[in-house]
């Protein structure tokens, strides 16, 4: 796994436009500022193009690379259609399955269980729309959490609607696969359960 994939802290920025179809973030460093990867949907449909300015947005597929900013992929998000339920795979640098997401049914505020690649739960995402705040955990354990909000470097850092940070417990080992499944979760939040 690349070492980029080691630290805890990540500031997500999602790229934004009045006609904009795709889903494209950069991921920075939140000290220093620096991108340090590269989350971009190129290779869209002309009818997903379409389909992404209506109502049926939440049902189209995506296929989601993330790079280094030198082109090295990283992690790999793929959904087909989905209708009632999102069912999400994730693929490593190689393209070999690591494992996925699975969006529970009558959730209050949103929940998907983050599953390995023999779709066994190894955590599950809990969230709450109005705080904006979302929780990786097993059990009493958190593995990560999720917010618009970040205290680091001395002083209250706040993100804009389209950004959010990413903390990932010293409890989740280096190069633990688990780490690669919950950036990749994070990155569909949006798409699957809020959009």
């Amino acid at each position: 796994m690349h070492e980029l994939l080691n630290r805890n802290v990540f500031l997500v920025k999602e790229h934004v436009g009045a006609f904009m179809a795709a889903n494209n973030f950069d991921i920075h460093d939140p000290a220093s500022g620096e991108i340090i990867m590269l989350c971009r949907e190129d290779n869209l449909g002309s009818i997903t193009k379409l389909l992404r300015f209506t109502d049926y947005k939440r049902m189209t597929p995506f296929d989601i690379k993330v790079t280094t900013p030198e082109g090295q992929q990283l992690v790999r998000i793929t959904r087909g259609t989905t209708f009632i339920r999102s069912k999400v795979t994730v693929l490593d640098g190689k393209d070999q399955k690591v494992g996925g997401f699975s969006q529970k049914l009558m959730s209050i505020g949103g929940k998907f269980d983050v599953l390995d690649e023999n779709d066994q739960i190894l955590c599950s995402l809990k969230g709450n729309w109005t705080g904006w705040d979302f929780r990786f955990v097993v059990g009493d354990s958190e593995f990560a959490h999720v917010t618009k909000k970040w205290s680091g470097m001395g002083k209250e850092f706040f993100t804009s609607a389209d950004n959010y940070v990413l903390e990932i417990s010293d409890s989740v080992p280096p190069d633990s696969r688990v780490r690669l499944l919950i950036l990749a979760a994070v990155l569909c939040i949006d798409m699957v359960l809020k959009e």
